[in-house]
């Protein structure tokens, strides 16, 4: 029988696996253009977890998800991904870390024009270094996000919505512990914002992903399961 001491040690180790901000702070510029982007935010994201993040233009959101998916370092603070400290990589092993564990969607899906949408995924592997794992293969990838028969097809050939999906996929095709979004739902209309922003929900609850989204859709929330505002670089429930 487990005793009470290796419950409480293995209760612990899962409680670190996600996204955990700590009094993290982000000043931009110098002298008198100085900004404070981020003002001493904590923000702990579990996996299996879909956050929103909501606020007007300016508050902080994009420094948010910078500093969380290791794209900048805060001025002072700490930034934690399934328990390992981001900050305290050095060199190339936080673009590693970058690459193989945090998945990023972009507003238009920013995908590479010359590839089709299976060649994203392929691509993604490739540049993370690692091969699909059954779950995670391109193709069913593709056909999970009702993407399969327009593999072929390049960025030009597809929709808003359906550009939205295929770059979901290549998010998503390294088995990432992270999954950062940048409004999503910018460029589509109402029926095609809920069907991506369900996507998300169902991959993130499914996969055990930690997702957080900034948004202005305020329509596509009920789909998330936990709402946060910014506002002047600082975060409240």
């Amino acid at each position: 029988m487990t005793n009470t001491a290796e419950q409480l040690a293995g209760r612990a180790s899962r409680t670190t696996e996600g996204l955990a901000l700590e009094h993290v702070s982000l000043t931009l510029g110098d002298g008198d253009s100085t900004v404070t982007a981020l003002d001493d935010v904590d923000l702990t994201v579990p996996r299996g977890e879909l956050l929103a993040v909501v606020g007007p233009s300016g508050s902080g959101k994009s420094s948010l998800l910078a500093v969380a998916g290791a794209l900048i370092a805060p001025t002072s603070g700490a930034v934690h991904l399934d328990g390992v400290d981001v900050l305290a990589l050095k060199g190339g092993r936080q673009a590693a870390l970058r690459r193989e564990r945090i998945g990023f969607v972009f507003q238009s899906g920013n995908l590479l024009p010359a590839l089709t949408a299976m060649d994203q995924l392929r691509f993604a592997l490739h540049v993370a270094g690692v091969r699909g794992t059954p779950g995670r293969d391109p193709r069913d990838l593709l056909e999970q996000v009702g993407m399969g028969h327009k593999a072929g097809r390049r960025p030009h050939e597809l929709s808003g919505g359906e550009r939205q999906r295929v770059g979901i996929a290549r998010a998503l095709v390294t088995t990432p512990g992270l999954l950062l979004v940048d409004e999503p739902t910018a460029a589509l209309d109402r029926a095609r914002s809920h069907e991506v922003v369900e996507l998300l929900a169902a991959e993130t609850h499914e996969h055990g992903v930690a997702t957080v989204m900034v948004t202005h859709d305020h329509d596509v929330l009920e789909h998330c399961d936990r709402v946060v505002e910014m506002e002047d670089g600082r975060l409240s429930a």
